[in-house]
């Protein structure tokens, strides 16, 4: 290959190099902006009202600083459920905790920690509540007898 023919490859590789990073270089610039430089928050922030409150969601692969962070509650009182010692278990998922707390019983610890979450949650507010007032009845006019047509 002539040394010509190198440079001209050369300077082709660096500009289309650069064309590259020009692309890619916008497009992150218009992805930042649209954030306007800030992630978007994890959680709802804590003086918001939607506080997750479904225990079915869940998960052996949740770990308890997750959920008491999801669910607004101290994580000590899942320790202490738990009787595990929060030192060095901060990382472990729930499946981890069991089969490193109690290998012989599958599962145990997802099930204390829903039912830990059951029993401190307020009760939910229903529509027939006794300190609910009942919807005014309907008042329906009364069936009148529509007269058969004569042909």
């Amino acid at each position: 290959m002539s040394p010509v023919k190198q440079r001209l490859l050369l300077v082709g590789m660096i500009v289309i190099g650069f064309a590259f990073v020009v692309f890619f270089g916008i497009r992150f610039f218009h992805a930042f902006r649209a954030f306007n430089g800030h992630r978007p928050p994890h959680f709802p922030p804590l003086g918001s009202q939607s506080v997750e409150t479904d225990v079915s969601l869940i998960r052996d692969w949740m770990t308890i600083g997750y959920i008491s962070n999801a669910y607004r509650l101290p994580h000590k009182l899942l320790y202490e459920a738990l009787n595990i010692p929060p030192n060095g278990n901060e990382r472990k998922s729930l499946k981890q905790l069991n089969d490193e707390y109690y290998p012989m019983e599958p599962g145990i610890v997802l099930a204390k920690v829903k039912a830990t979450m059951l029993a401190i949650q307020p009760p939910v507010p229903t529509a027939m509540s006794p300190n609910t007032a009942m919807p005014p009845s309907t008042v329906m006019p009364p069936v009148t007898a529509i007269p058969p047509s004569t042909p």
